[in-house]
C-alpha cells in the first residue's frame, strides 16, 4: 500500500497525544479553574511550548513555504515577528497578566471598563479565534489530502485533524494542551529540520542551490517579500500577541508573574527558526518544480519526493502544527464563553463536577461552530490579518492600564472598541472612494486601527470625567481573584 508508512507515523503520533491526554487528567482537577486553567500551574517550558505551539501553524509552515516558493527566505519573517511578539509580551506584559489573576482579558474589562465594554470586547474576540480555529481544520484537512490522497479526503482530512484537537482539549483540558504541545513542538521541529536537511542536501547543499536560484532575493532576509510587508508583520503580530484571549490564557495559567514573562521570552526564541526552516521547502520547490500553477503545492511536492520514513516524519510535523495551534485557541474560546457570557446571565453556583461537565460541553459546541466555518471556506489567512488586527484596542488598553491609569476613563476601553470595529468596517465595506483612499494611505489596516484607537483614547481622556478605579501599582503584585 502506498504511503503506509507516513499514515503510520501520523496514527502512532495520535496515539501518543491521546495517552498524554489521558494522563493529564490526573492533573486536571478542580473544576473550571483546573479545566481552563491548568489550576495556575504551568510552569516555564509549558508556557514556552503552548505559545510556541500557538504561533507555528498552518500558516507559519505550509503559508510560509507557499510564499518562499516566490519570495525565498525573507518569507520565514512571519514567524519571526510571532517570535518578536512573544518576546516582547514576556518583557512588558505577561507578567503583569498573571498578576491580573483573572480568566479572561473580557473579564477584567468589565471589571474596570464596564459591562458595555465586556460584551462587545467577547464579541471580538470571539470573531478572531473562532475564525483562526476554523483554519486549523482547514490547513489540517489540506495537509493530510495533499500528502496521503490515497487514505483522505479534503473533509475526512478535516474530521481527523478535528477529532486530535477536540479530543485532547475534551480529555485533559489545559493541562492535556500544554502536555501535547510539549510533544507537538518536538514533532514539529524533528519534521521541518529532517526535511529541511534533506531537501538542501538533495539540492546539493546551500551553495548549488543559490546558483540554481542566482537572484538575490532568494536567500535575502528582506528583498523577497519587500520592507512593507515585513514591517506590517511585526505590527500586527506583536499587537496580537499581547492581547489575543488564546496567547493570554496562557500567562493566565503560569504559576506566577516571574514564570510567565520567562515563558514568554524562551517561547519567542522557539519560534523565530520555525519559518526560515520552512522556507526552505518553498525554495527547493522553486528549484525541482519551477512553474506550479497553484504555489500552495510547493510544500506538498517537495515532500512526496523525499523517502516514505521522512515524508512520514514531515507530515506528521505539519500536522501537528495545525493541532498544536488548535488546542489552545478551542479553550480560550469555550473560556470566554462560559465566563464572559453564561456566569453573568446564569449567577450560579456550580460544584467542580457541573463546571467539568460545562466546560467539556462548551469545548463540544465551540467545536461544531467552528468545523461547520471551515466548510465554508478554503482559505482564510488574508481575513485573519485583518482580523487580528481588532487586537489593536485591546492591546492599547491593557497598555495605558498598567503604565498611565491616570489618563484611563470608565469609558476607554468600549470607545476604543467601537472605533476599532468601525475602522474594520470601513476598511472592508466604505464606499469605493473612501475606501481607497484608506487603503493608499494606510496600506493595512493595522495602521488605521492603531492611529483612529490612540486618537479615540485621548479624545475620551479629554471629554469623560470619570475616571477608571484602577488600583495603584495594579499588575505588579498578585490580585484577588476577580469573581466573574
Amino acid at each position: 500500500m502506498k504511503n503506509i508508512i507516513p499514515l503510520t507515523i501520523v496514527v502512532v503520533y495520535m496515539v501518543v497525544l491521546y495517552s498524554v491526554a489521558w494522563y493529564s487528567t490526573k492533573l486536571s482537577q478542580g473544576g473550571a479553574k483546573g479545566f481552563f486553567l491548568a489550576n495556575r500551574g504551568f510552569p516555564v517550558g509549558i508556557i514556552a511550548v503552548m505559545v510556541c505551539g500557538m504561533a507555528v501553524g498552518g500558516a507559519s509552515t505550509v503559508g510560509v513555504a507557499q510564499n518562499a516558493y516566490t519570495n525565498g527566505l525573507s518569507a520565514g519573517m512571519y514567524n519571526a515577528a510571532w517570535g518578536a511578539g512573544a518576546i516582547i509580551c514576556g518583557l512588558v506584559l505577561a507578567k503583569r497578566m498573571r498578576n491580573m489573576t483573572v480568566y479572561t482579558l473580557t473579564e477584567f474589562l468589565g471589571h474596570f471598563y464596564g459591562p458595555g465594554a465586556r460584551f462587545i470586547g467577547v464579541v471580538g474576540q470571539l470573531i478572531v479565534m473562532l475564525t483562526i480555529v476554523s483554519l486549523q481544520y482547514v490547513a489540517g484537512g489540506a495537509v493530510l489530502t495533499a500528502l496521503l490522497p490515497e487514505y483522505f479526503t479534503f473533509n475526512s482530512g478535516m474530521l481527523f485533524t478535528a477529532a486530535a484537537f477536540v479530543g485532547i482539549c475534551l480529555i485533559g483540558g489545559y493541562w492535556a494542551a500544554g502536555l501535547s504541545n510539549l510533544i507537538n513542538v518536538i514533532v514539529i521541529y524533528i519534521g521541518l529540520i529532517i526535511g529541511a536537511v534533506t531537501l538542501v542536501s538533495a539540492s546539493g547543499g546551500l551553495a548549488a542551490m543559490n546558483t540554481a536560484l542566482p537572484d538575490a532575493k532568494w536567500f535575502s532576509f528582506t528583498e523577497g517579500m519587500g520592507l512593507f510587508p515585513i514591517i506590517t508583520w511585526f505590527t500586527v503580530m506583536i499587537t496580537q500577541a499581547q492581547s489575543t484571549q488564546g496567547v493570554i490564557q496562557i500567562g493566565f495559567a503560569a504559576k506566577d508573574g516571574p514564570t510567565a514573562s520567562k515563558g514568554f521570552i524562551l517561547a519567542g526564541l522557539l519560534i523565530l527558526p520555525a519559518g526560515f526552516i520552512s522556507a526552505i521547502f518553498g525554495i527547493t520547490a522553486a528549484i525541482q518544480f519551477p512553474g506550479l500553477a497553484n504555489s500552495v503545492e510547493a510544500l506538498p511536492k517537495v515532500v512526496l519526493s523525499t523517502s516514505p520514513i521522512i515524508a512520514g516524519f514531515v507530515l506528521a510535523g505539519l500536522w501537528a502544527a495545525d493541532v498544536s495551534t488548535a488546542v489552545g485557541l478551542l479553550l480560550g474560546c469555550a473560556t470566554m464563553i462560559l465566563r464572559d457570557i453564561i456566569n453573568p446571565i446564569q449567577k450560579k453556583e456550580r460544584t467542580k463536577k457541573e463546571e467539568m461537565l460545562v466546560s467539556r460541553a462548551l469545548v463540544l459546541v465551540v467545536a461544531f461552530i467552528t468545523f461547520f466555518m471551515a466548510l465554508q471556506v478554503r482559505s482564510v489567512l488574508g481575513t485573519i490579518m485583518i482580523g487580528l488586527s481588532l487586537t489593536a484596542p485591546f492591546t492599547l488598553t491593557l497598555l495605558t492600564t498598567f503604565y498611565t491609569p491616570q489618563l484611563c476613563r470608565k469609558s476607554s476601553a468600549f470607545w476604543c472598541l467601537v472605533v476599532g470595529v468601525l475602522a474594520i468596517f470601513m476598511w472592508q465595506f466604505a464606499p469605493g472612494d473612501i475606501r481607497a483612499f484608506l487603503r493608499d494611505t494606510f496600506r493595512h489596516l493595522i495602521y488605521l486601527e492603531w492611529l483612529a484607537c490612540i486618537v479615540t483614547f485621548f479624545v475620551v481622556a479629554l471629554v469623560d470625567k470619570h475616571k477608571c478605579p484602577i488600583p495603584e501599582g495594579y499588575g505588579l503584585k498578585e490580585m484577588k481573584e476577580i469573581d466573574a
